[in-house]
């Protein structure tokens, strides 16, 4: 089955490089699509727009696909997924400190400057349209990562979906997540999971 990997504000899909090579080409086919995010002045629905239109450009309109999304990107996936349809093609989705329920650090930015990030301020119109609704999750195998001490999701308990399965991982900082073995083991034995 396809997996969509989606990288989160700054990131390019270089960030899934060491991933990739713990998958060793056992998830193929595989789409990391360049949602740029403007430096932050992007609404996150736009991006989650994009991402629906990539994966049905490499996809078709209705190939069944698992989606793992990094830090913003996994709250792009999971607009896509509960406010843009996506959910009726998603088998498994996988959020990586992803700041599901907000994040202190984006209290401070302006909407009208820093759109995507101001969409990730605790209580934000778009996580209260998530969170008012959970249905199209309800089939989808949700499965959430985080670590306790992540400087980008403040406090890092809020970096997990309300339904699912939840894992801590063993690392320092928010990065990490993605980027150390001690976390990719743990990230590629759930997507090998039949």
């Amino acid at each position: 089955m396809p997996l969509v990997l989606v990288h989160g504000l700054w990131d390019t899909p270089q960030l899934f490089r060491r991933l990739e090579e713990q998958l060793a080409g056992r998830r193929d086919p595989l789409l990391i699509p360049h949602l740029p995010h403007g430096l932050g002045t992007r609404p996150l629905l736009e991006l989650a727009a994009q991402l629906g239109a990539a994966v049905e450009q490499d996809f078709g309109p209705s190939q069944p696909v698992d989606l793992l999304g990094f830090s913003m990107g996994g709250v792009i996936g999971r607009s896509w997924l509960q406010l843009l349809g996506g959910h009726r093609r998603v088998r498994r989705f996988i959020s990586v400190g992803s700041p599901q329920r907000g994040s202190w650090v984006a209290w401070p930015w302006p909407r009208r400057w820093l759109a995507s990030i101001a969409d990730l301020r605790p209580g934000s119109p778009l996580l209260q349209r998530l969170n008012a609704d959970l249905s199209p999750l309800q089939g989808i195998d949700c499965c959430s990562f985080w670590c306790l001490p992540d400087h980008m999701v403040v406090p890092s308990w809020r970096g997990v979906l309300p339904i699912g399965r939840r894992q801590r991982l063993p690392v320092w900082n928010h990065t990490h997540l993605i980027t150390r073995p001690e976390a990719l083991q743990p990230i590629v034995a759930e997507l090998l999971r039949l």
